[in-house]
This record gives C-alpha cells, sequence and structure tokens, in this order.
C-alpha cells in the first residue's frame, strides 16, 4: 500500500510538471482542417498559447494541459457575422448564445445606425470605440467590431430634418467619421431605405465616405431600394464607390418582392463588370432566408417620419394624413421602398415586435389575420397597432426567392450576416429565425443538403473574405500567428432549428468554439467565458 502511494504521488508530481513545462496551452488533435483560404481541407493538429495559434502539423508527442480529440469534426476559423444587430442584446447577456452555437466569433455592426458618436453625458459613452470598449469590459463571449452609422452622424448634426447639411454641418460630419475612422472604425454604414437616412443625397454620402477611404476603410449599404428601384440604387453605390475611391459592399443583397426577383442576374453582371472592367472592389453580404425583418413602419412612406417619432405618431393620428399615408401604401411608387406592396399580401407579413401587454397575443400571426381579428382593413390595422404600440412593431415579411438565394450563395464576392441580434433561447420577444440559425443554415441546408456550394468556399466566405473586406488582421484564417478563433463542428449533423413560427431554437452541430484561446463552447455547452475583444481595422 505504501509503494503505491508513493507510486501514485510521483505520478501525479510529474504530470503536474508536464503541464507546467508544457509548450502548449490547448491542442486539438485529428481533425480535418478548413483553414479559410478557400483550398481543400487537410488533417493536421493545432496547437494553441495564449491567445494565438502557435503551430498547425503533426503534434502527435506535443503535450498541452488541454486536449482536444476533433475526429470526424472540421475545424474551421471562427465565423464572421458581417451584419450582426447583437449590441443591445449583448449588453444584457454578453454570452452572445445563439450565434455562438453556431460558430460566430466576431459580431460586426454598423448597419447605418451605431451605437456612438451620442451626444450628451446621460450613457455611459459618447463615441462609437467608447461603447465597444465598454461592452468588452462588461463581458462578451465574441469579439465586437463596427461600422460608423451615417445615420446616427446624421442624426448627431441634423436631427431628423429633411435637408441637405450646409457647408458648416457637413464639415462637422466629416470631423465626427474621421474621429470614429481614427478609433478603428471599419468603415461607413448606410441604410438608406429608412428615415432620416433616406434624406441624405448621394453627395453626401460620397463626401462622408471620401474621408472613410482616407483610412481604406469599407463603405458598406443597405441600399436606397432593394425592389423597385434595386438596379439604380447598385447605380448609386456604384458611384459612390466611384467618385469617393473607397471599396464598396451591399449589406444583405436580395431582390425583393416577386415582380423583381429578375433584376437579380442584371445586378450580378452590372457589380461583375464594374470589378472586371473598372477595377473597383466591390462585394456583397447576405442571410440565408427568403423573409426580411425590419420594422412595421417600412410599410409608410419615410416623410412620415421626418421630425422623429412623436412627430410620426402625430401624423398617423391625423385623419386627414391618415387617408393620404393609407393611399399611398396602396399605390406602387419607385421613389419609395414599399414592403406592404412588395410583400404582395398581408398573408406574407408576420407581426413579431409588440411590446403592449394588450397586443403581445398577435405576435406571429400575419396582419391579415389580426385585421380579421379586429374587423379592419390590413392598412388600417398596422397603423392603428402602430399607434397603440408607440413604437416601431417588427414585422417579417416574405420578399425573395429560394432559387435567388442560391444563386447569391454561389456568388465569389459574397460573405454572410444574420442581421439579427444574438440571444439567448429566454431573451425577447419573437424574431426572425435568422437570429437562431443563419450560419447553421448554409452550411446544413445549402452545403450539405443540396450542395449548393462546397463546405470549403463556404468557410473561406465566413472567414478569409470577409477579414479581408473589413481589414481585419490576423483573424479569418487558420494560421500560424492568427488569433485562435476557432470552431469545431460536425458537417454531417450542423444544422439550423429555429422557424418562423418557433425562431428561439439554437442550431446544433457545433461541438467546441475558441474565442482569443479560450474556450467558450465546450461539447455544445457555454462554459460561461467571456474573452471577446475590440477588433479594430488594421492595414494587415
Amino acid at each position: 500500500m505504501k509503494y503505491l502511494l508513493l507510486f501514485s504521488l510521483l505520478f501525479y508530481t510529474l504530470a503536474f510538471a508536464a503541464e507546467q513545462d508544457a509548450p502548449y496551452d490547448v491542442i486539438i488533435k485529428n481533425g480535418t482542417i478548413y483553414d479559410g483560404s478557400g483550398e481543400k481541407p487537410f488533417m493536421a493538429d493545432i496547437a494553441l498559447r495564449g491567445e494565438e495559434i502557435v503551430r498547425i502539423g503533426d503534434l502527435e508527442n506535443a503535450i498541452a494541459p488541454k486536449i482536444i480529440d476533433a475526429s470526424g469534426r472540421a475545424i474551421a476559423p471562427g465565423f464572421i457575422n458581417v451584419l450582426s444587430w447583437a449590441a443591445n442584446s449583448l449588453l444584457r447577456d454578453g454570452r452572445s448564445m445563439s450565434d455562438i452555437k453556431q460558430g460566430v466569433t466576431l459580431e460586426v455592426f454598423g448597419e447605418g445606425s451605431s451605437m456612438g458618436p451620442i451626444p450628451g453625458d446621460e450613457q455611459e459613452w459618447n463615441t462609437l470605440d467608447e461603447f465597444l470598449v465598454h461592452l468588452t469590459d462588461k463581458g462578451v463571449s465574441t469579439n465586437v467590431a463596427s461600422f460608423v452609422g451615417a445615420t446616427t452622424i446624421r442624426q448627431y448634426v441634423l436631427g431628423h430634418a429633411d435637408r441637405a447639411p450646409n457647408e458648416n454641418e457637413l464639415d462637422q460630419m466629416r470631423k465626427l467619421v474621421r474621429e470614429a475612422m481614427e478609433d478603428g472604425a471599419l468603415g461607413l454604414g448606410t441604410s438608406l431605405i429608412y428615415a432620416p437616412a433616406f434624406f441624405a443625397d448621394t453627395e453626401e454620402l460620397i463626401e462622408l465616405s471620401r474621408v472613410v477611404a482616407e483610412y481604406d476603410g469599407l463603405y458598406i449599404s443597405h441600399l436606397r431600394s432593394e425592389g423597385n428601384s434595386f438596379e439604380e440604387s447598385v447605380d448609386e453605390l456604384l458611384e459612390i464607390s466611384r467618385k469617393a475611391g473607397i471599396r464598396a459592399e451591399i449589406f444583405h443583397l436580395k431582390a425583393a418582392g416577386k415582380p423583381n426577383w429578375h433584376k437579380l442576374d442584371n445586378v450580378i453582371n452590372k457589380i461583375e463588370a464594374a470589378r472586371i472592367i473598372e477595377g473597383l472592389e466591390i462585394s456583397a453580404n447576405m442571410y440565408t432566408y427568403t423573409a426580411a425583418s425590419t420594422s412595421l413602419a417600412a410599410i409608410m412612406p419615410p416623410w412620415t417620419n421626418e421630425g422623429g417619432h412623436r412627430a410620426w405618431i402625430r401624423r398617423l393620428k391625423d385623419p386627414e394624413i391618415r387617408k393620404q399615408i393609407v393611399e399611398e401604401i396602396q399605390t406602387d411608387s419607385d421613389d419609395w421602398e414599399n414592403f406592404y406592396l412588395a410583400a404582395g399580401t398581408p398573408d406574407n407579413i408576420i407581426i413579431t415586435g409588440l411590446n403592449n401587454s394588450n397586443l403581445r397575443s398577435y405576435n406571429g400571426l400575419t396582419l391579415a389575420q389580426i385585421a380579421e381579428q379586429r374587423d379592419t382593413g390590413p392598412i388600417e390595422t398596422a397603423i392603428d397597432l402602430t399607434i397603440e404600440d408607440n413604437r416601431r412593431i417588427g414585422a417579417v415579411y416574405f420578399l425573395m426567392s429560394d432559387e435567388n438565394v442560391k444563386r447569391q450563395i454561389q456568388i465569389p464576392w459574397m460573405s454572410f450576416g444574420s442581421d439579427g441580434g444574438s440571444f439567448s433561447d429566454r431573451m425577447g420577444s419573437m424574431v426572425h429565425p435568422r437570429a437562431f440559425g443563419n450560419f447553421a443554415r448554409l452550411l446544413g441546408k445549402y452545403v450539405r443538403d443540396e450542395q449548393v456550394i462546397p463546405l470549403e468556399e463556404a468557410i473561406y466566405k465566413m472567414t478569409a473574405l470577409p477579414a479581408k473586406n473589413l481589414r481585419i488582421g490576423s483573424r479569418g484564417k487558420l494560421k500560424e500567428g492568427y488569433k485562435a478563433d476557432i470552431v469545431i463542428f460536425d458537417p454531417e449533423t450542423i444544422r439550423d432549428h429555429a422557424t418562423y413560427e418557433d425562431p428561439h431554437q439554437y442550431a446544433s452541430g457545433v461541438d467546441h468554439v475558441f474565442v482569443n484561446g479560450v474556450q467558450v463552447l465546450k461539447n455544445g455547452k457555454h462554459t460561461g467565458a467571456k474573452p471577446g475583444q475590440v477588433v479594430r481595422r488594421s492595414s494587415n
């Protein structure tokens, strides 16, 4: 017995010493590596030390305190969510559950609006960078980055006014953009379909983009139209790129509304010509669903929003103005993006974001169903709900075709963004299922099941491609010296489960996720770790 105890003591002493002397913190063995380059996968081991990948190769005899057997699994760089609305949800719950469980390790904010610059001293930050630092200090599991929002800049200087800035105001707007770029913002984000962003003309956007171009930042835009004026709106983006000398990307590229589905090929050809003939650096991102999600206010003309929320509600309550609004919603126009007509029927509009306790039972129903229950017309119902809830109500609109979704996935310059928040299954009201399934849906439905593109290409479009477009250094690839943002998943089982009726369902098939070398997901379970960092634009 004495010898057994001595042997045990010696064994644990040697094991402890080996752990202390281990050259690596983590070794991932026996997996198939998809390194983010888009090239064919290969078998190798990966060693991590601190925040970095330090060795890729045969590590059969290497030691580390943590060894993960990735047999039968794919090992990839952490996925980049190019369009995330998780800033507020991460303030409430920094675990980023719905995205971590899909392998997302970087959330990118800033579609038109951003969390700074904000005037005044009533909040805990003023600049965009101060917000990102506040968020990571509070603790988040993913890395975070952001564009500075052109809407936020415009509101800072002009409020909700429907007019062009004068020269002094434009100088102030340029100054705010420059400060954000100096702090490492990725570029300028616009959302031109919505007021007050809708009020900005092309020349204003060119002037702000010229500042961003000095830093090799990106102009990224929710186009002025994805429907009737889809092609003309792409022309505007190309003009901004050309005149400002700036790289440009389209947020969630789509042809919205059945009458516009055929325009997608023309748009792709237009962008290809700009890339090849003119040498413009144009790219796009998308989500993997046929339904969009935004505010119910998207069915209303933009002029109704001038002056802000209170002015908007007052107009909706005014009987004469209300008649005019109803008439304009029913009338097809190229002057603004009418989501009511684009959806084709109120049966294709699902209400998701009612907050008033007397109205919440309508969440998940179509606008047609609610109108029938209330015995009012669908447009009148939408206006009444807006007044009663006194806020911008969330809605899902079925606007796109699955054929076009597949066509877009195949585009060489396409990356991916959820256009949603990142939630725990207990957070929030009804949401679009893309918040829980966008990336897993690509890998399961479109890559494995329907074989739209190979797995290595899909991973490239979620990692190295967006990292290059965003000018993010040392991320997006499995490469020695790069940050250890890593996802380990089963290509045979990864899939999305979220539906429009029941969106709060996590994806499955992701086993392990590392962020900056720290394990955040272990055997599909969140570890509670929050090692996320602010990611700023880099020249690397």
